[in-house]
């Protein structure tokens, strides 16, 4: 992180209150779908904006990583330096707002946390907010994007990681999508997995609107990967398959990377193999 926060990708309410105003802090608000347009927000946060702009807008997919111009860009619209501390959060809790930590990473920026709990952690704590449309636009940034590849991943990375032993494909979402007892919300995608994929809701990972402790958190995913100590993290959209990332890196591990398309691509009708029914 940077030396606004103790170490780690993971910042609470009261610390971030503590650090509020700080010429170095961006605080951004990755909220999604119908959480955005909340009418009170943290004091000076800015819309990192998931659904338009901070995705890249030429791809059919929802919600895929920009190139690195436009997503420079858009950090630097927002006021992001590269000496920035960035926290992001959503209005939902723990869902959307790791998906802009990851994003970050992924474009090369280590000064970057999510707000534990998210927008209702600090509802409930007391904090203040203010009206959504009181800030005004900040000094252009000057932030520098300097690519990971290999933190988002496309097709053909997950195709061979499904068939290597020493990966873990691990898929976010709920238990009745993953094994195919329900329909996907998104229409004419198949339902069921991607065989050889394992499932740990990122609703697991959380108790009470926070993510879990770091021991607990590795009790769970190596009830999933097992002795494997590289994953690929999947969902619906590459949005809470980011939650899991958050998790994955608070117990320990490091090699992890994001299925971008997620079921979003996988799922369409095609001849790529799915499976129904427990891993």
């Amino acid at each position: 992180m940077s030396q606004l926060f103790p170490p780690g990708p993971l910042v609470g309410a009261d610390a971030l209150a503590a650090r509020l105003g700080h010429p170095d802090l961006v605080v951004l608000d990755a909220s999604v779908g119908p959480h955005r347009g909340a009418a009170r927000r943290i004091p000076g946060a800015r819309v990192f904006d998931l659904d338009g702009a901070m995705s890249d807008r030429a791809d059919p997919l929802p919600h895929t990583l920009p190139g690195p111009e436009q997503f420079a860009r858009g950090m630097r619209a927002l006021g992001v330096d590269d000496r920035s501390t960035v926290v992001v959060h959503d209005a939902a809790g723990l869902h959307s707002g790791a998906r802009a930590w990851w994003m970050l990473r992924a474009m090369g920026f280590d000064r970057a946390a999510v707000l534990d709990g998210g927008l209702p952690a600090w509802t409930a704590a007391g904090l203040p907010t203010e009206p959504a449309d009181a800030v005004a636009a900040p000094r252009p940034g000057s932030f520098t994007a300097r690519p990971r590849p290999d933190l988002i991943v496309g097709l053909d990375a997950v195709t061979a990681a499904l068939a290597d032993d020493a990966v873990a494909v691990v898929d976010a979402r709920s238990r009745e999508r993953f094994t195919g007892t329900v329909e996907e919300p998104r229409p004419g995608l198949r339902r069921g997995h991607m065989p050889g994929s394992v499932n740990l809701p990122f609703t697991e990972v959380q108790a009470d609107g926070l993510m879990r402790p770091e021991a607990e958190l590795r009790v769970l995913l190596a009830a999933v990967a097992g002795p494997r100590e590289r994953l690929v993290l999947s969902c619906g959209s590459g949005v809470t398959a980011c939650v899991l990332a958050l998790a994955a890196d608070l117990a320990g591990y490091r090699d992890l990377a994001v299925y971008d398309g997620s079921w979003s691509e996988w799922g369409q009708p095609s001849d790529r193999p799915v499976a129904r029914g427990a891993a």
